[in-house]
């Protein structure tokens, strides 16, 4: 292996993980212009968060319409000490 090189899989991680940073920025900056939006901030903020709160609602509504699994496939049990 030489030094100073990365193979496929290292770059894989390195792309994924600017996605994921990428989607990150863009959650938080939408969540800051609904705060901004909301106290009266620029027209284009409203329309931030309109498309922020859209975002939201479509997948909380994704997210219900999925079937949930009922297996026991091991995870937390729920049990106590």
């Amino acid at each position: 292996m030489r030094t100073g090189s990365i193979g496929n899989e290292g770059r894989v991680v390195v792309v994924v993980g600017a996605v994921l940073v990428g989607v990150l920025v863009l959650v938080v900056a939408g969540c800051g212009c609904v705060v901004w939006a909301e106290r009266g901030g620029p027209r284009w903020t409203r329309a931030v968060a309109a498309l922020t709160l859209g975002a939201g609602s479509a997948l909380r509504a994704f997210l219900r319409s999925r079937p949930r699994r009922t297996g026991n496939g091991g995870g937390d049990t729920g049990g106590g000490d």
